[in-house]
């Protein structure tokens, strides 16, 4: 068994002041061994001073050669083929892990042998009133749902037909389901990050940590907020999604969630005793 409990891989592009922020939050965790992996998506490394500067044996700084061009999956990719942690966790540079996160998501999992993710609260931060008030409210409404919803079948179902529950740095998966799952799809232009948990709660099933586990910073310029704003790419992302759930779980599959998320209020839907046929090891 690995010594180390989690890798947390962490693309950077020129954010030396935000990432060493994240890293911290990542050294602060206390109950778990871990490490950081640092790849800066930048050709000249601008971020090597800050990082290096920390001067801590768990930070392993590289540059990502080549530069994916402003593809985080990429990115995220190549640390999971450096990490050597038992459980895989993905933190953006601009955001900042809970106090006892990373504890609380490796004891889920580790009680439940049966679930390949974790998932938790997103609580967001920022100086934008009014994009804070908007994100409170819908993450706010992401844990109520979460924490109520009965098992991973009906968090599949709720994320195709009636929003997405998470943030890429709100979970964590077992590092033995990266690679049969395929890694994060470089294909998808935004969104990247919903279908990858999304197949890996599909295959291996989650488990819900019912606390918060990640600062989400909004209101900054940024990758995700840009491509965001742009409607025919979210369009697309969201076809591209739907149409690898379609090809992989079958048409039969797929329609039966979307009638039954559609039928029923969702106080109703959650009392039934939905269970999808196993591709892995979906609860």
């Amino acid at each position: 068994m690995s010594a180390i409990d989690v890798s947390v891989v962490m693309p950077t592009h020129k954010r030396e002041k935000e990432v060493v922020e994240a890293i911290r939050s990542v050294l602060r965790q206390e109950g778990v061994s871990v490490e950081v992996i640092v790849l800066d998506d930048t050709p000249e490394g601008t971020a090597r001073a800050t990082v290096e500067g920390l001067g801590d044996a768990r930070v392993r700084y590289l540059v990502n050669d080549p530069p994916s061009k402003g593809r985080p999956a990429v990115v995220r990719n190549h640390g999971a083929t450096l990490a050597k942690g038992r459980y895989l966790h993905f933190l953006d540079d601009d955001d900042m892990l809970a106090e006892g996160s990373l504890h609380a998501m490796v004891s889920a999992l580790d009680a439940r042998p049966d679930a390949g993710v974790a998932v938790g609260w997103v609580v967001p931060f920022g100086d934008d009133a009014d994009w804070l008030k908007d994100k409170s409210e819908y993450f706010e409404w992401a844990a109520k749902v979460g924490a109520s919803t009965p098992n991973s079948a009906w968090t599949v179902a709720h994320i195709l037909f009636r929003g997405t529950l998470y943030v890429n740095s709100a979970c964590m998966v077992r590092r033995e389901h990266f690679a049969p799952l395929g890694g994060f799809d470089a294909s998808i232009p935004v969104y990247e990050d919903v279908d990858f948990y999304l197949r890996g709660i599909r295959a291996y099933g989650h488990v819900y940590v019912d606390r918060p586990i990640l600062h989400y910073r909004t209101g900054r310029p940024s990758l995700m907020h840009n491509l965001g704003k742009d409607g025919t790419l979210v369009m697309q992302s969201n076809e591209m999604i739907h149409g690898k759930y379609r090809k992989t779980n079958g048409m039969l599959e797929y329609r039966a969630l979307q009638l039954l998320m559609r039928a029923l209020p969702f106080d109703v839907a959650k009392k039934l005793p939905l269970r999808l046929p196993k591709q892995g090891r979906a609860s």
